[in-house]
């Protein structure tokens, strides 16, 4: 007898669940983002290099500050980057867009001399990938914390119905911005 009624609560059990779940799912996706834009936060520098396409082999370093905007959840990158004497002036943001994720500009945007980033999405608390875009040049920028104190970025474009990684660089926090509850030392 007991069996019986344990089994027949069970699918209005699962539908409680589910519809938890449902309601925890976008407050825990927005604590996950905001935690990934918080660990950000502070100042990058390291060493990249252009893997394919015209200027392949060309290495660069570069250095960036990393901030989040007080009242919406997304990020910012100011910064620049050298090779040899030249240095080029480099930005990037971010900004939650509900129907595509997220939404910005690297550089001045697609009018001007840089790319439109019209969707992306935080994949888990490590990882953020954009969809960017400028004129027919489709691609995506991502970036990946593989620890606290290095962040690795990765632009590539699609060529026919393959995503080439075009640029790569890996950033080490030179700063000692807390992450989460522990401050560094």
């Amino acid at each position: 007898m007991k069996k019986r009624a344990i089994l027949s609560r069970i699918p209005a059990l699962a539908a409680s669940a589910t519809i938890a779940m449902g309601l925890a799912g976008p407050a825990a996706a927005a604590e996950r983002d905001r935690a990934f834009f918080q660990s950000i936060e502070g100042s990058w520098a390291g060493a990249g290099e252009i893997v394919a396409g015209k200027y392949k082999g060309t290495k660069f370093n570069c250095a960036f500050a990393g901030s989040t905007p007080a009242k919406k959840l997304g990020m910012a990158l100011d910064g620049g980057c050298r090779v040899g004497v030249f240095m080029q002036k480099m930005n990037a943001s971010v900004i939650q867009n509900r129907k595509v994720g997220y939404e910005g500009k690297f550089m001045d945007g697609a009018e001007g001399t840089g790319l439109d980033i019209v969707s992306g999405n935080v994949v888990n608390d490590r990882k953020v990938v954009f969809a960017i875009n400028r004129n027919q040049l489709r691609g995506i920028m991502q970036a990946r914390l593989a620890d606290d104190n290095t962040m690795n970025v990765t632009i590539s474009v699609r060529v026919d119905d393959d995503m080439v990684p075009v640029i790569g660089m890996s950033l080490k926090r030179v700063d000692d911005t807390a992450v989460g509850a522990i401050a560094r030392q």
